[in-house]
């Protein structure tokens, strides 16, 4: 005998209804702080400054004129003050950076190859090479100014004393300008990079200089083909913040040589400083300002491409 069930009494298995999810403002809440700083330090001036550099900004004057790109125009037009001093200022700037960055490379880490070893007074002299980093820019800079002043500075004082020549005006002859400047800048920041590089062969195991050793390498093949390699993560970090932070070169040509003689060593920084706050060209130098970030922009994009193809590179060997 079979029986049969209505269709209609078939007891189906209704799914649960889904919790409604409830949204947290907690996480915003602790957000909310940052994003005000963020929007009042970062998004406002920027959005501000380019309103500035596309018009015609005149503190007594409460009408201000549009004039669209006007103000990059002049950077590309030959003739004009813009176009010619903020130019000449960038290949200053670049130039230092090319003279100043191998100089802190190879500085910074031949001090911590001769640091990291089990001398006497270590600890003594990495505190004494990392001491001038805690200095201000302005110390810094009056300090290597008055060093090679033209006439009462410690370096023609001892070219007099231990050579009888004359004193050479440093301070007042282009090319020569650059010297306290790149001088002082790598004496300055050389400590910070050093630290790094100390960290960095810290970490190096002995096992594989020992293993070099009794394959009958030398110390040049070791630290060719063991420290060098080992050490190519951290050289490409202080390679990129040290180029980084010498296009942002301002304090120490303005304080040793006020960008002279005839702007040889006036950064782009410093001349925008100066278009907006001695010139009062207040729209032009926010276009400059702009130009440079692009710039800059570029070029740390350039930068942390190379890092993050190094990466790769390291994680597929």
């Amino acid at each position: 005998m079979t029986v049969t069930t209505p269709a209609n009494t078939r007891s189906t298995l209704a799914p649960p209804p889904r919790p409604r999810r409830r949204v947290s403002l907690e996480p915003y809440l602790y957000l909310l702080p940052h994003a005000l700083l963020f929007f009042l330090f970062t998004l406002y001036p920027i959005g501000y400054g380019l309103y500035i550099s596309l018009h015609r900004w005149d503190l007594l004057n409460p009408v201000k004129a549009f004039v669209g790109g006007e103000f990059y125009r002049n950077l590309f037009t030959p003739g004009t003050p813009q176009a010619d001093f903020f130019w000449k200022t960038l290949l200053n700037t670049t130039f230092f950076t090319v003279i100043s960055v191998p100089l802190l490379l190879f500085a910074s880490l031949g001090l911590a190859l001769l640091l990291h070893r089990p001398i006497v007074g270590r600890t003594f002299f990495r505190a004494v090479f990392f001491m001038p980093g805690i200095l201000t820019v302005s110390v810094m800079g009056i300090l290597w100014r008055w060093l090679f002043d033209n006439q009462i500075g410690l370096v023609n004082a001892a070219r007099e004393v231990l050579m009888q020549a004359p004193p050479i005006p440093w301070l007042s002859s282009e090319g020569l300008a650059w010297v306290p400047i790149v001088i002082g800048t790598v004496w300055w920041t050389v400590g910070f990079n050093m630290t790094l590089y100390l960290a960095a062969l810290g970490n190096v195991p002995l096992s594989l200089y020992e293993a070099a050793a009794l394959d009958g390498a030398t110390p040049g093949q070791s630290f060719r083909f063991i420290t060098l390699p080992l050490l190519a993560p951290v050289t490409l970090f202080v390679f990129v913040t040290t180029a980084l932070a010498s296009f942002q070169l301002f304090g120490q040509s303005l304080i040793i040589t006020g960008g002279g003689p005839s702007r040889s060593t006036q950064s782009v920084i410093q001349y925008i400083t100066e278009e907006g706050f001695t010139n009062a060209q207040y729209s032009s130098a926010a276009a400059l300002g702009f130009v440079f970030g692009l710039i800059m922009l570029i070029l740390t994009a350039a930068q942390f491409g190379i890092m993050a193809r190094d990466v790769r590179g390291g994680e597929t060997a």
